[in-house]
Parts: structure tokens; C-alpha cells; sequence
């Protein structure tokens, strides 16, 4: 996609963590929201000069603030090199959606949940008709549903379904440096802490995706799951749980945030989240009103 399309990608979602930051702030939403450095470190049999190349894409996509550093604090040579992105955040995301819901609702919006949609036409208004056959008519109708359910074959077929896999551990609070980290395989891991008293946290990691409905393992999957992390981080105490989720893929790895492709009136569509959606869905909050009053974004292509 080029130099430009990367620092679109960078800037959007930084702004995403910065606008989910005030929300934060200025709606006093109990979260658990906390700036945290992210750290990128080897994996597999990849060699330290991918680092090198993927701090000098980083800088050109402007982050300049991206560093190298020999080891990750508090974890010794165990993670060997890695990158430190700075000022990342983390949160509870339900919480973070119950706090956005009140806001919403305070300021006269209205929330239906347990509605099912079963079709949606474009046009001056768009309709949108519900299992009981109740219509709303809308201005505009924003189709948020993971994969679009407006748009039947054209993003479907751009994207490729994949099935994600996390497990939990107990540990002790400030036995492992908060922060966020990542490896460089493919499928790559990805771990985080979420508080849950003043003596505990979790360490929360994930990976061994496969495309849905390739393979039929998942037990298998959790349990290398719990032994990469137990060869890693010797404070990671019982396993206290386990899900796995979907994750839709896109073919150039950026989310489609814009009009629903098909061409249908005044319906847009938000997917295509590859793992990132708390921003990515921050990102439509913010890229969508202004394309509904017809005006240009620098994000939108």
C-alpha cells in the first residue's frame, strides 16, 4: 500500500488510543485504562535484522518515537531485542462500552438491543427491517456487524475468516512488567495483563489462529498456548480461562471503513478489524460522521 497508506494507518490509530483516552476522562468511565509502552520481540527462527526492518517501516510510517532496545525491562534476555512502541493504551473493553453506552443515552441517544436486522436498502430514507418486520426509516445506516450483512458478496469476498485462540493465567501483581508485547511469527502471539485486585492481575495470551473451519484442534492449540507462556514467564500461576473468537483477515490487511461497496444509498459499513478492532472501531466513530455530511477525510481512501 506504499509509505502513504502506512502513516494513514499509523495516524488513525494513535488517534483512536488519544480519543479513547479523553473518553475516558471525560466521561470518568471506571476501565482501567493505562498508557503502556508495546514491545515487538523475535519469535520462531526469525532473525534480529526483521527488527531492524520493521523499526525503519515504522519510522517511515511517522512513528518516530519507535525505539530498539536489547532487552525488555524486567525481563532480562528471556525476549531477547525487541521494539518499544511508546504510549500505548490498554482497557477493559466492557466496561469502556457500558461507560460509552451511558454517554450515548445521556445525551438522548437510543441503544435496542436483541433486535435482529434482516435486511437493509439503501436510498432518501434507507430502511431497515427487523425479524418482526418492523422498518426504521434512517438517514444513513451504519452496518457494524463484524462482517456486513448489507453487502453479500463483494467485502466477503475480500476478506478470509480466522479463528484466534487466548488463555488466562494468574499471577502476582508486579511480577511481569505492564505493558503490551507481540512476536514476529506468523500466526504471531499477543499477551497483556488486566488487573484484577490489589495482589493478583492476569496475564492474558493469545495466538495459534488458523483459518476457520481449516483445522479441528483446539485443545491442542490452548495447551501450546499455556506452554509457550509457562517457557516464558516463570510467574504465570493456574490457568483461570480460555475462549477463542473470530478474526476477519482483509486482503491488504487494512479495515473497510467507508460506503458499502455495493452501492447502496447511504448505507456504510465498518469490518475487516484483523485483530484490532478497539481501535479500529474507534477509528469508524471517528472517520464515519464526517463522510455522512459529505465532507472529505484524509483517512478515507
Amino acid at each position: 500500500r506504499g509509505v502513504g497508506s502506512s502513516r494513514i494507518a499509523a495516524a488513525a490509530h494513535s488517534a483512536a488510543i488519544d480519543f479513547i483516552e479523553e473518553a475516558v476522562r471525560t466521561e470518568q468511565i471506571d476501565c482501567d485504562f493505562a498508557r503502556l509502552d508495546g514491545f515487538l520481540f523475535l519469535g520462531g527462527d526469525d532473525e534480529p535484522k526483521l527488527l531492524d526492518d520493521e523499526l525503519e517501516a515504522a519510522h517511515r510510517a511517522g512513528l518516530a518515537q519507535v525505539t530498539r532496545v536489547e532487552e525488555i525491562p524486567g525481563r532480562g534476555k528471556t525476549l531477547g531485542p525487541a521494539l518499544r512502541f511508546p504510549r500505548q493504551g490498554r482497557f477493559h473493553v466492557l466496561k469502556y462500552l457500558a461507560g460509552l453506552a451511558r454517554a450515548i443515552e445521556s445525551r438522548g441517544g437510543q441503544i435496542f438491543c436483541g433486535t435482529r436486522v434482516e435486511k437493509i436498502e439503501g436510498g432518501s430514507p434507507a430502511m431497515v427491517t427487523t425479524s418482526r418486520q418492523d422498518t426504521v426509516a434512517a438517514d444513513d445506516v451504519v452496518v457494524c456487524t463484524n462482517s456486513p450483512i448489507s453487502d453479500m458478496v463483494v467485502t466477503h469476498t475480500k476478506m478470509a475468516p480466522y479463528r484466534t485462540f487466548v488463555v488466562a493465567f494468574e499471577v502476582p501483581k508486579g511480577s511481569i512488567t505492564d505493558a503490551l508485547y507481540w512476536d514476529t511469527p506468523d500466526p504471531y502471539h499477543y499477551i497483556r495483563l488486566q488487573p484484577l485486585d490489589d495482589a493478583r492481575g492476569a496475564l492474558i495470551v493469545g495466538g495459534e489462529d488458523h483459518k476457520t473451519a481449516h483445522e479441528d484442534d483446539a485443545g491442542e492449540r490452548f495447551n501450546r498456548l499455556e506452554q509457550w507462556t509457562r517457557e516464558r514467564f516463570a510467574s504465570a500461576g493456574a490457568r483461570i480461562a480460555q475462549w477463542s473468537g473470530q478474526v476477519l483477515e482483509t486482503h491488504d490487511y487494512l479495515a473497510f471503513i467507508g460506503k458499502n461497496p455495493d452501492g447502496a444509498e447511504h448505507v456504510w459499513i465498518a469490518t475487516g478489524d484483523s485483530g484490532m478492532g478497539m481501535t479500529h472501531g474507534t477509528i469508524a466513530g471517528l472517520l464515519l460522521p464526517t463522510l455522512l455530511e459529505g465532507k472529505a477525510h484524509e483517512w478515507a481512501k
